[in-house]
């Protein structure tokens, strides 16, 4: 059988010219990177602002698990679906960080015959946006320090400088740093840190922004800490925002690609949502919605993090309704948050099947929430069996909402058209009915705990929340300053529903452990860290890298 990096090798891809000329792209709208990406102008994006806008299909999933659900692949192939069954769909999906590539996932393009090529292009450099908001991130960085050193005419109190770093790899011995070290000419040694770049508020912002004036503005609101009195420093009392939108300038851009199948994919941004808000950019999926009659976007990790904030940041600042919520689960995760090891998934086990389908069941119960309606993709295994597979179907069914049994990732599209069709007559059915009543899930406007709450109880299925001391006063300063009537960013495990990545399930009985309270005045929300979420992940004990290789030839091998 072949992996997934040969599949992408052997695939016959038209050249980007090709792809965007289907969906009505002029030469003139369209940035070349070589033969098979693009980035895709201003002009364009200006050019289509009055066309009617398709349907947003949100692919989310249940809480992932180190079996893996195929999030990423069912989206890519539920794309390829739809235009099996003659309907013209674009996929807008975030783009990898080297830190995973490197890491834990290896390659973050989808998997078998449902991916996004050029895979190898796509997880490595692709078009440099990452660099470009590393490039960003830091010039902001160099320029708090070099201000201090050259006189600190700001009277910025170092003790509350809050911006730290970013590096686009997980590097566990930069989460806390010491700079400024080795005498005068260095600087004033100060305590800082790093951050992964897909936790920038930088990557926020751009994924956020509506054009480059409104990143402009929103760098400029970018809070780095406070003066001796007290009171914010920002980007643009540094006065190096207009430099930092310069280094953006082009990857404020979507990037134009392809899947196996040659179904467009608009690829652009990658904030994580265990740390941030885990979705693509909102240019690239409102330009997909005016480009297709169907945009299929996913969010990061599990509907309790990248979902909720795809309906409570994105969707709000975005001014976007989505149509239909794809929920993919598998049989070998519900197993495993019923107690089976990773080792033993792929042997029936109906009883720990029941155990952990509790995990479905929250989820469905979750996006019902926001007032849109729910298909279960079921990602099928060679391993699963027929009883298993039945089992979630009855309780899929019980529940009101109709399932699939998902099979693209052995057959491309033509394993998802059953998929497709009953997303499409979901939404159909819907829009007869008058039953898309989608809103957020709080008012922004909201005490910060009271919006916290809200999430941590209907969302996590909490019974409280437990604030450290440090959180307490960081909402106190968060009042004061008037960035408390914001929507809120939680960065939470990605394991369990509650802040204990060990609970699984469906957790109850819980308290949700908020240690800490920022604010991301440029991105507009509040990020509220609970339990011991890092924004700076570590390498496992054997990383992807250590399977990767390139031979002479430049073939390149191990990557996924």
């Amino acid at each position: 059988m072949k992996t997934d990096i040969e599949i992408a090798q052997s695939a016959k891809m038209l050249p980007i010219r090709e792809i965007a000329e289907g969906l009505g792209i002029t030469e003139d709208e369209t940035e070349y990177y070589g033969k098979y990406k693009a980035k895709l102008s201003d002009t364009l994006v200006n050019r289509v602002k009055s066309n009617e806008d398709g349907k947003l299909i949100l692919v989310t999933a249940i809480n992932p698990t180190p079996a893996g659900e195929g999030k990423t692949t069912v989206t890519v192939g539920l794309g390829q679906a739809m235009n099996k069954i003659g309907k013209l769909a674009i996929i807008a999906l975030r783009e990898p960080s080297m830190g995973p590539v490197m890491g834990i996932k290896g390659g973050a393009a989808g998997g078998g015959y449902s991916q996004v090529v050029p895979m190898e292009d796509i997880n490595l450099h692709f078009t440099g946006d990452m660099h470009a908001i590393t490039a960003a991130n830091n010039l902001l960085a160099a320029a708090i320090d070099n201000h201090i050193h050259q006189g600190n005419v700001l009277r910025i109190d170092q003790r509350t400088i809050t911006w730290k770093r970013c590096i686009d790899m997980n590097d566990r011995a930069l989460r806390e740093v010491i700079v400024g070290l080795g005498g005068k000419v260095n600087g004033f040694p100060r305590q800082d840190g790093f951050m992964i770049t897909v936790a920038s508020e930088i990557m926020a912002i751009l994924c956020l922004a509506d054009d480059l004036e409104d990143l402009k503005a929103r760098i400029s609101k970018i809070v780095i800490g406070s003066n001796l009195d007290g009171e914010p420093i920002t980007a643009g009392d540094l006065k190096v925002v207009g430099a930092m939108a310069m280094l953006l300038r082009d990857a404020i851009k979507p990037n134009l690609v392809q899947t196996l199948e040659n179904t467009p994919c608009l690829m652009h941004g990658g904030p994580f949502a265990n740390i941030a808000h885990g979705c693509n950019s909102v240019r690239a999926t409102k330009l997909g919605m005016k480009l297709a009659d169907y945009c299929i976007t996913e969010a990061g990790f599990g509907s309790d993090l990248g979902a909720e904030k795809f309906f409570d940041i994105k969707c709000r600042f975005g001014g976007i309704t989505p149509s239909c919520v794809v929920l993919v689960a598998t049989v070998r995760a519900l197993k495993y948050n019923g107690g089976v090891a990773k080792a033993e998934l792929s042997n029936e086990n109906v009883p720990a099947l029941k155990a952990g389908i509790v995990n479905l069941g929250k989820h469905i119960e979750n996006m019902k929430k926001f007032g849109v309606p729910v298909v279960v993709a079921i990602n099928r295994f060679h391993t699963d069996s027929e009883e298993e597979l039945k089992i979630i179907e009855n309780f899929c069914l019980e529940r009101g909402v109709l399932t699939s049994m998902c099979e693209v990732f052995a057959r491309g599209g033509d394993g998802g058209t059953d998929l497709a069709e009953k997303i499409v007559k979901t939404i159909e059915m819907n829009e007869k009915n008058s039953k898309n009543t989608f809103s957020p899930l709080y008012d922004e406007k909201s005490p910060i705990k009271e919006k916290i709450g809200i999430i941590a109880r209907e969302i996590y299925g909490a019974d409280g929340v437990s604030y450290s001391a440090k959180a307490e006063k960081n909402i106190a300063r968060l009042n004061e300053l008037g960035f408390d009537k914001l929507p809120v960013c939680m960065a939470k495990t990605q394991y369990s529903l509650s802040d204990n990545p060990k609970l699984l399930g469906r957790p109850s009985g819980f308290t949700l452990n908020v240690r800490e309270v920022d604010i991301s005045a440029g991105a507009g929300f509040v990020v509220v860290l609970t339990g011991n979420v890092m924004t700076m992940p570590g390498l496992p004990k054997v990383p992807a890298a250590n399977n990767m290789d390139i031979d002479k030839d430049g073939k390149i091998t191990g990557l996924f």
